[in-house]
C-alpha cells in the first residue's frame, strides 16, 4: 500500500474517533469486520500516535487556529490537522513539506478547495514557527 493510501486510512480512523470515544483497536476491529479492510501498519502507527497525543495536538491546533476554537472546525479539517501536526511533530523522517502536501490533498478530497487552502496556511505557519524555534540563536 502506498503512503498516501495509508494516510487516508489513518484519516478515516481518526475521523471515526471524532464521533465516538472508542479505542483504536475497537475502531480498527469495526473497520475490518464491517468494511473488510486490511489496515496498513503505517496507518495504524499514525492513528495510534494521534490517539496517544490528542490532547497535545488539539492544544497546538487551538494555538494556531487564530480566532477559531477547535470545536468550530469541521470534523474533517480537525482530523486532517491532527494527522498532519502529529506527523510533523513525531515522524521526523518525513519531511514537513510532504506532510503538508498530503494534508492539503486530503482536505481537497474530503472537504473542499477552501479547506485545502486553510490547511495549507495553518500548517505552513506552524512549520515556520517550528523551524524558527529550533534554529540556533544568532549572536
Amino acid at each position: 500500500m502506498k503512503r498516501r493510501e495509508a494516510r487516508e486510512q489513518a484519516f478515516v480512523l481518526v475521523f471515526e474517533r471524532s464521533f465516538k470515544e472508542e479505542t483504536l483497536d475497537s475502531i480498527i476491529e469495526e473497520a475490518v469486520e464491517g468494511r473488510n479492510l486490511e489496515i496498513d501498519s503505517f496507518a495504524r502507527g499514525l492513528a495510534s500516535c494521534v490517539y496517544e497525543h490528542i490532547i497535545q495536538l488539539d492544544a497546538v491546533i487551538e494555538q494556531y487556529s487564530h480566532k477559531w476554537n477547535v470545536n468550530r472546525l469541521s470534523r474533517v479539517v480537525l482530523s486532517i490537522l491532527r494527522l498532519a501536526v502529529c506527523e510533523i511533530l513525531y515522524f521526523e523522517e518525513i519531511p514537513a513539506s510532504v506532510s503538508i502536501n498530503e494534508a492539503v490533498e486530503l482536505a481537497k478530497k474530503y472537504a473542499d478547495e477552501e479547506a485545502g487552502s486553510y490547511v495549507n496556511g495553518f500548517l505552513g505557519g506552524f512549520v515556520r514557527d517550528q523551524e524558527q524555534a529550533s534554529a540556533p540563536a544568532k549572536e
